[in-house]
């Protein structure tokens, strides 16, 4: 009799180690897909940090063909170059209310949908007032991506790995330097009728990725429950966050910051 005691116990224990493991295991695949899927949404919301550094890097080289192109005076290229900060500047202050009515992550597609508009103005310009104006269209556009890609990515990042993706922008900023300037010297051989043209036209390119990645990145959690959407919001944050009490925790953090009603 004892014996079968014995048996029966060292089975129940058998059992509890295993459920026990399998929890553990089940834990640990969360934890991976959630952090390449976090680690996935940030990389995409800073692409439209490249956009801000492309052009610097690429309107260094192409000014230069602009100029003899349309034959345009220094005064011009000092304007056409320099306007863009203080455009973007503009385009950041309306980017925070835009972003507060219709979404952070559809506030990126406006933006990208206004600075793809600039530039193909840009690309196809026959005289420097067309390049103006496209130039202030993308400025605009740059100043919503650059805006909302660090409110978007401090949202939905957890406390833990936040200061590392935010990282994420400066990252792309700089890469997007490094690409205007690659830009510059792969297609500087070309007809100086065309080259600058398809150099400025390639910025496209970053805002396009930025329109598929509306189709897989979730909304800011924050800014649902600031919409009283807190089912999404509870939702969002289960695929954001490693187990049940973070969701809970994170949940409350932000109903507090927002201002809403825990009940």
């Amino acid at each position: 009799m004892a014996n079968a005691t014995k048996k029966d116990t060292e089975k129940y224990e058998d059992l509890e180690e295993e459920k026990d493991e399998d929890l553990e295991v089940k834990w640990m695949q969360r934890r991976r897909s959630t952090k390449k899927y976090v680690y996935a949404c940030a990389l995409f919301a800073s692409l439209n940090s490249i956009l801000l550094g492309y052009d610097g890097g690429v309107m260094s080289g192409a000014i230069l063909y602009i100029q003899r192109d349309l034959s345009i005076t220094e005064f011009q290229v000092e304007i056409l170059v320099g306007c863009i900060s203080v455009i973007s500047l503009i385009g950041s202050l309306s980017g925070g209310r835009t972003s507060d009515a219709m979404g952070r992550k559809w506030t990126m597609g406006l933006g990208a949908i206004v600075f793809q508009s600039g530039v193909i103005i840009m690309t196809f310009a026959p005289s420097f007032t067309y390049l103006m104006i496209g130039r202030l269209i993308a400025g605009v556009g740059m100043g919503f991506c650059g805006m909302i890609s660090g409110v978007y990515i401090a949202e939905i990042s957890p406390a833990g790995a936040r200061g590392t993706l935010t990282s994420f922008i400066e990252i792309s900023i700089n890469l997007g330097i490094l690409l205007g300037y690659v830009s510059n010297y792969a297609f500087s051989g070309i007809s100086e009728h065309i080259n600058w043209r398809i150099m400025l036209g390639v910025g496209v390119l970053p805002s396009v990725f930025i329109g598929i990645a509306l189709f897989i990145i979730p909304e800011s959690p924050r800014w649902l429950v600031m919409e009283n959407r807190l089912e999404e919001a509870q939702a969002v944050l289960v695929k954001l966050s490693e187990t049940d009490i973070e969701v809970e925790q994170r949940m409350e953090e932000i109903k507090e910051a927002a201002g809403v009603s825990k009940d």
